[in-house]
């Protein structure tokens, strides 16, 4: 087993720098001037980085490059898109520990993968295999964050949630009222960024705050759960009112069983339908009276120690809406 590291975080590598969340995440990262970041970046990519993150062209098909890219790194944040072969993460993983990364953040993000309803959507197994991989290995420490779903990435994606703003449509699982934890991308890079800027060790002489002060080593090998608000249907749905000045008249409002809803996605994606598995995996979580993805409910919620505030869901139903309104999800390659 890895032992526990014992210097400050100062080098960071991340992979998906300008991705859907890992641009938030570089943003969040860049505003800590004791960072040093590097991207991890394909020699084929055309990306363009800001100012303050070094590029650092890799092949992942030769793995010297990716250590030779991660030697001297403090900490490896991983951020995968869905279509990213599936053994990129190991690849890392490995490059890692040949270089020495005393910490991983690996391809996280969202719900907890430890619990039932991750392994019945299936996205519970890779992701443990994943940690356990580096715990095998005996050279990094991971931490895990579990964020809830992505607010405005849902929000705007068609039927995700139940709710498709184009089409002034509701589709509400049971009552409409079970909540589940959600964050916005922005919220998730600052949740990275205050986690990585944690002392390793709590300090000597702290006194009475000292449990209170949050450190890297607490969370060592463990899940680290925050986020931007917990919300239902109906919660969206009022803020979509005040956002977009409607009433619940103007939309057309059905219901399901989010059971029944379950079943039928995963119906869909037997039949080949790749959406069906968007709407297994949001409706897993909606399931009522579990509160499976309410993380201030089953009292894992970091958000106080890691200096976390709320956000206002209004203003992140607004963002929701722009991306709706631009045909944001329609444009994404798995969306189609």
């Amino acid at each position: 087993m890895a032992q526990p590291p014992t210097t400050p975080i100062r080098t960071i590598a991340i992979v998906g720098a300008t991705g859907q969340l890992g641009k938030h995440i570089t943003s969040a990262l860049l505003k800590n001037p004791t960072f040093t970041i590097t991207a991890l970046t394909r020699g084929t990519s055309t990306s363009s980085f800001p100012s303050g993150v070094k590029p650092f062209s890799v092949d992942y098909s030769t793995p010297s490059t990716l250590t030779a890219a991660l030697t001297g790194i403090d900490a490896l944040i991983i951020t995968l898109a869905v279509s990213a072969p599936p053994d990129t993460q190991s690849k890392l993983i490995h490059a890692a520990a040949s270089a020495g990364v005393p910490w991983i953040l690996p391809n996280e993000y969202g719900n907890d993968t430890n619990d039932a309803a991750s392994d019945e959507t299936g996205m519970g197994p890779p992701k443990r295999a994943a940690r356990k991989l580096i715990e095998d290995l005996g050279v990094s420490s991971w931490i895990g964050v579990a964020s809830g779903f992505w607010y405005e990435y849902s929000l705007s994606g068609p039927g995700l949630f139940g709710i498709d703003i184009a089409k002034r449509s509701v589709l509400l699982f049971d009552d409409g009222r079970q909540k589940v934890s959600v964050s916005t991308w922005a919220q998730v890079g600052r949740a990275v960024a205050r986690l990585l800027a944690l002392p390793v060790h709590a300090q000597a002489g702290d006194g009475p705050a000292k449990e209170e002060t949050a450190t890297l080593n607490e969370y060592r090998n463990r899940m680290v759960y925050v986020q931007s608000f917990s919300v239902s249907q109906r919660d969206m749905l009022d803020s979509l009112n005040r956002v977009l000045k409607l009433e619940d008249a103007d939309w057309t409002i059905t219901g399901i069983g989010a059971k029944q809803r379950f079943d039928e996605a995963r119906g869909m994606l037997k039949e080949g339908n790749r959406m069906g598995f968007a709407y297994m995996l949001y409706t897993r979580y909606f399931f009522p009276g579990e509160d499976a993805a309410l993380f201030e409910k089953r009292g894992r919620l970091e958000n106080e120690r890691l200096g976390l505030s709320g956000e206002d869901l209004d203003e992140a139903t607004r963002k929701a809406v722009e991306m709706a309104e631009e045909g944001y999800f329609a444009k994404l390659s798995y969306a189609r």
